[in-house]
């Protein structure tokens, strides 16, 4: 049986949250503009209230149905055509889309701007210049240590900061703050070619039970650590 998603509330992206919260706290030591860049259908300006809530200045949103079932290469060449029409000084965006469960659009974007990218970053450092970065980022086994210049995509990891809650007051002027609406020909972009469309979604199966192991303490132990390795081949 298919999930119902009809009265689902769509929140931000937890690592979009981690992205956001990076940019404001670069404002509030560097000065500058927060602007949310965000690209789908009906349900995304919904989202972007929520980001600016939490201290964005303005947003901006391609609401485009035929953008809401864009596969990655297609959302990379919006944002790369939003960038620029904003004159970005640096892009904060979370590692990966928890739907789809992608990583794929940081590094296209940086790629259609010809920037430099760190992904999956725990520490991130910006020089007294503002014109180059340190960045820590989480690789298999380690930690990974990157200096680059600006301007550059960032794709943040968790770690990477602890996001702030919305204020009442943060709520209230998140109502006056400005959403513009862009359309793909605003941007000069070609109708989307490639789409990814969700079938059907469903809820995980049930199948394994629970398993009560008898003996002592010793018994237990013992008759567990085979179990694991013989039949489940976990260890």
């Amino acid at each position: 049986m298919s999930a119902d998603l009809s009265a689902v509330e769509w929140v931000i992206n937890p690592y979009d949250e981690i992205a956001l919260e990076e940019a404001l706290q670069t404002k509030e030591k560097h000065d500058g503009e927060v602007v949310v860049l965000s690209v789908g259908g009906e349900k995304v300006e919904e989202a972007v209230r929520s980001a600016l809530a939490l201290g964005a200045d303005r947003a901006v949103v391609l609401k485009d149905a035929e953008y809401s079932a864009a596969d990655p290469l297609a959302v990379s060449a919006a944002l790369a055509a939003m960038v620029k029409s904003q004159e970005a000084d640096l892009v904060f965006c979370g590692k990966q889309a928890v739907d789809e469960d992608e990583m794929a659009v940081p590094a296209m974007l940086a790629e259609r701007l010809d920037w430099p990218q760190a992904t999956v970053v725990v520490k991130l450092e910006l020089g007294d210049d503002l014109k180059s970065a340190k960045a820590e980022r989480e690789v298999e086994g380690g930690h990974e240590e990157l200096e680059f210049s600006l301007p550059a995509v960032i794709a943040a990891q968790k770690g990477l900061n602890e996001p702030r809650y919305a204020s009442l007051k943060g709520i209230m002027a998140a109502k006056k703050k400005p959403v513009e609406i862009v359309s793909a020909a605003d941007l000069g972009l070609p109708a989307v070619s490639a789409r990814m469309d969700v079938v059907e979604v469903t809820l995980p199966a049930q199948e394994r039970k629970g398993r009560m192991i008898a003996g002592d303490s010793g018994e237990q132990a013992t008759e567990l650590a085979r179990a694991l390795h013989d039949e489940e081949k976990l260890i």
